[in-house]
């Protein structure tokens, strides 16, 4: 759509200004009931938390200027149950509500609070692990010829500008929510900040139309894309969203409320209270691997089960390698120890699985030992391989050092889930493009953002990004391209990877590590790892 058609558009929508509602409401939330992390995370109070917000529903609010011709409701199951199996691509994987079932019409995480027919379930569905896949989202599109409410212009888009008038049209509009699962974040540029966005190759025309985005080097919206992260899980978090922006879950309710589904109005202090209660009170994990079987069979713990009984024993800073552990225990790199007992199967249980296998003729059973052990294999990996730490932003520059002795849980260090245990996003390479795009990932189809640093420390730098991560928030230079490392737990329902969806396959994420790491995997190292992260 050209530029002076978009802004007659604009010009005509209807004034927008309830939505302030949820900004005031922020200091009820961040402060309000509940306990841990579904109340308040550890830097909750920064005030750069709370700056963007302005600018982003201010955007996301501007955007319904461009009507969506789809008006669909979300299809919705009438239950939840306490305890379900849904199949994914290597197996089965399960979600676990200890208080037990969920009637959805009750809820309102599965409610209509918006505008364009999007609920909270719209994103978070317990077959992909509470999220999306690019592979559910594409038979979505077939199913509804995309007009499922994942499906609008505000974010789904990769411009709220976009043509959608015909089904191939609508095709290339959502082509990274097809082929990536990636959402469109629109967020203004910070101020004050130390960098200037000079240059952006975008193959959409949204953060160079200065109508939907930049109006100057140092003003205006920038669109980036990202993958929805899990609503499962949560109280493990030390971060919420991949920049850390959100101080609360109740405040990222809000949010995504007045954003996602773009409600005239924030949700009711109740409503959040449910959102948030919905949320923490849901565990997902694989329950079932196609070729390793039951991963809580013969001595092992995985499944959400298991991973909610974990939740006791979480805390901020629990196995923090850099000091910021309040128990002062030392860092452990055994993160992972939910399949130890397989590593010593041995040959007696492939025996026994052989003399089953004969007496049910053959038919019924399989010997899964040596899946199991490959698991165990690659669980021991994860724990056990040394890795020279170089060129992380967060952690080499912040100590001083080249180059820092570690582990796969230097950075995922939170016992049997995998996340960090504190708030410290980091910058491995995968947001770098040009000269430093990252080995072995595909950043093909991302914008990519040229950010000169003109005050600060690093005045003088050029950075080439597809994101610039956490400095969107802080406006630091030293932010940009730094996003938090997820919870690793489901795994094998949410491919692609990463934020930015660059890893098509968990065999994409094991080689860029052993790429960007020059770590040495042997073949079959690589397809242990892969065995034990697509068990998690």
């Amino acid at each position: 759509m050209e530029e002076s058609a978009v802004r007659r558009k604009l010009s005509q929508s209807r004034p927008v200004g309830l939505w302030l509602l949820g900004l005031v409401l922020l200091g009820f939330l961040v402060g309000g009931s509940g306990s841990g992390l579904a109340t308040a995370q550890p830097g909750a109070d920064d005030g750069r938390n709370f700056a963007w917000q302005r600018a982003a529903i201010a955007h996301a609010q501007r955007m319904r200027a461009f009507a969506d011709v789809d008006r669909g409701g979300q299809p919705t199951p009438s239950l939840i149950p306490g305890f379900e199996l849904s199949p994914d691509p290597t197996g089965l994987i399960a979600t676990y509500q200890p208080a037990g079932n969920t009637v959805t019409s009750e809820s309102p995480f599965f409610q209509d609070l918006g505008t364009n027919a999007r609920t909270c379930f719209t994103c978070h569905q317990p077959q992909t692990g509470w999220t999306v896949s690019a592979q559910s989202v594409q038979a979505r599109f077939a199913a509804s010829f995309g007009s499922d409410p994942i499906f609008r212009l505000v974010d789904g888009a990769t411009c709220p500008t976009d043509d959608v008038s015909s089904l191939g049209a609508k095709s290339r509009a959502y082509t990274l929510l097809l082929r990536r699962g990636l959402i469109r974040i629109g967020l203004g540029m910070p101020s004050p900040t130390q960098f200037e966005i000079v240059s952006v190759d975008d193959p959409y025309r949204c953060t160079t139309n200065p109508v939907t985005g930049l109006t100057s080097s140092t003003t205006g919206i920038v669109s980036m894309y990202r993958r929805p992260l899990p609503a499962a899980n949560l109280g493990f978090l030390s971060a919420i969203m991949w920049d850390g922006r959100e101080p609360s879950l109740f405040s990222q309710a809000v949010d995504a409320t007045l954003g996602h589904a773009q409600a005239d109005e924030a949700p009711t202090p109740d409503q959040q209270q449910a959102i948030v209660d919905f949320e923490t009170g849901v565990f997902t994990a694989q329950m079932f691997d196609t070729k390793a079987g039951a991963l809580d069979a013969q001595g092992a713990s995985g499944g959400p089960v298991a991973l909610q009984r974990l939740l006791a024993s979480f805390f901020i800073g629990i196995n923090d390698p850099l000091g910021q552990n309040p128990s002062g225990t030392p860092f452990s790199s055994t993160i992972f120890t939910l399949f130890q007992p397989w590593a010593s199967l041995g040959a007696a249980a492939g025996a026994l699985a052989r003399r089953g296998s004969a007496m049910a003729g053959g038919t019924l059973l399989r010997d899964t030992t040596p899946s199991r052990e490959s698991v165990a294999r690659g669980e021991a990996l994860f724990n056990e391989t040394p890795i020279a730490i170089t060129g992380v932003t967060g952690l080499n520059d912040v100590l001083g050092q080249a180059s820092i002795p570690g582990f796969c849980g230097t950075c995922h260090d939170t016992p049997n889930v995998g996340n960090h245990s504190v708030k410290v996003p980091l910058n491995i390479g995968v947001a770098n493009a040009g000269a430093d795009s990252p080995p072995g990932l595909d950043i093909s189809g991302l914008p990519v953002f040229t950010l000169q640093c003109v005050k600060g420390p690093l005045s003088g730098q050029t950075f080439v990004v597809t994101d610039p991560g956490r400095a969107m928030i802080s406006g630091n230079c030293a932010d940009i391209g730094k996003v938090k490392g997820p919870i690793l737990r489901g795994l094998a329902g949410r491919a692609p990877y990463f934020h930015n969806g660059s890893a098509a396959t968990l065999a994409d994420v094991v080689t860029f590590y052993d790429r960007r790491f020059g770590i040495g995997f042997t073949d079959q190292q690589k397809q242990d790892l892969v065995a034990f992260l697509r068990s998690l």
